[in-house]
């Protein structure tokens, strides 16, 4: 699955990389090789992104279905003892 992006969100990433590029490296980073890199980013790098969050994701979830069970728990076969408690 390729990572595609909005075309405002995009612009707004190759921005960004033009301006990182501007301040860290006191270069000018040009629209062509600012959208080259973010390609680069996204093919290359992206998938490592994703899968991590994807992991980390999961893993909430699975600590939210685990909790759960505390949650929502009822007592089985509680009518008799409760019936003790009302006497």
């Amino acid at each position: 699955m390729s990572i595609k992006l909005e075309k405002e969100t995009r612009q707004q990433a190759i921005d960004s990389l033009q301006r990182y590029f501007d301040i860290t490296m006191e270069e000018r980073l040009g629209n062509l090789q600012a959208t080259a890199l973010l390609d680069f980013l996204l093919e290359e790098i992206g998938p490592l992104i994703y899968n991590q969050a994807v992991r980390d994701a999961q893993s909430q979830m699975q600590q939210r279905v685990q909790e759960l069970d505390i949650d929502v728990h009822e007592e089985e076969f509680s009518y008799w003892k409760n019936q003790k408690k009302r006497r």
